[in-house]
């Protein structure tokens, strides 16, 4: 892929561009509706054909409708409009209610995949194999395979000590993991991968060695601390989620007066870069047609 471009969903149904917009803070990417209907269809007014479809998922009672957002994108004419938008998951529920046989080919695939994960519950090593082929496939060594196979079953150590002491929601355990990034490298985990240039794809799988090293000394010393005090609550965490940060922070500190360079790298594994776009997200239902958006 061509470094200066863009990594989005496009050229996905037959040559045919769907455009798309991503929402840094939700980390989602919103498809345009209307030109995965054109992409599907036959239709010559894929507007009016998305219309009289929306209206008959409404009265079928099909919550596809409701979580389409409103999003200003790119038309022909130069100009930032409104469009219906959906998320991957959206859309994809969005094609099964699409009777077009252009859709069957997308049908088809999502239940191979609905299958492959039915096989890998009753066979867990699929899923591991799954892993290790896509890592090699992305270039990744044999090793670096092992430390992050590892690393993922250091990080369920982790979240089981904080299930022990009370956290039970994804907001939690994602508000936890910012203070250990914060506690050594001073930011988030979005503003990490921010910095080097990321979307959806993994911060971890795009870090140095010692970025690497210092994210498992921050979560190993948290695990550690939590254990011989056994903090209960989010907050009561969040102080130990903390000190574990500073630990890391210690050796982050040491590394860099040894080396005279810097732990933490703008640098990532992509084969392509991101370019900013500019984005609107407006009410969470699409409007009825009245307002322009072409």
């Amino acid at each position: 892929m061509d470094n200066n471009k863009i990594e989005t969903i496009s050229n996905l149904f037959e040559d045919k561009e769907i455009r798309s917009v991503w929402d840094s803070e939700r980390e989602e990417y919103f498809f345009s509706v209307v030109d995965v209907i054109s992409a599907l269809t036959d239709s010559a007014e894929p507007r009016k054909y998305w219309s009289v479809l929306k209206s008959r998922l409404k009265k079928e009672g099909s919550e596809v409708t409701t979580n389409c957002s409103q999003l200003k994108m790119l038309a022909p004419d130069g100009k930032m409009r409104l469009r219906d938008a959906m998320t991957t998951r959206d859309i994809f529920r969005l094609i099964e209610s699409v009777p077009s046989s252009k859709a069957e080919p997308f049908k088809v695939w999502l239940a191979n995949l609905g299958s492959e994960r039915i096989d890998e519950v009753f066979d867990p090593e699929i899923a591991v194999n799954r892993a290790v082929q896509y890592y090699r496939n992305k270039g990744y060594s044999d090793e670096w395979i092992k430390t992050r196979l590892n690393g993922i079953v250091d990080r369920f150590k982790l979240t089981d000590v904080w299930k022990e002491g009370g956290i039970t929601k994804p907001i939690e355990y994602a508000l936890l993991t910012n203070e250990i990034y914060k506690g050594w490298s001073g930011m988030k985990a979005s503003e990490y991968k921010k910095l080097k240039g990321l979307r959806k794809e993994s911060l971890r799988d795009n870090m140095t060695d010692i970025e690497v090293a210092l994210t498992n000394i921050g979560e190993i010393a948290t695990r550690d601390i939590a254990r011989e005090e056994h903090p209960q609550g989010l907050k009561e965490n969040l102080n130990v989620a903390k000190r574990g940060g500073g630990v890391a922070k210690g050796a982050k500190d040491l590394y860099e007066k040894e080396t005279k360079k810097s732990a933490i790298s703008k640098s990532n594994s992509l084969n392509y870069k991101y370019i900013d776009e500019q984005k609107q997200i407006g009410d969470k239902e699409c409007k009825k047609d009245g307002r322009k958006r072409d």
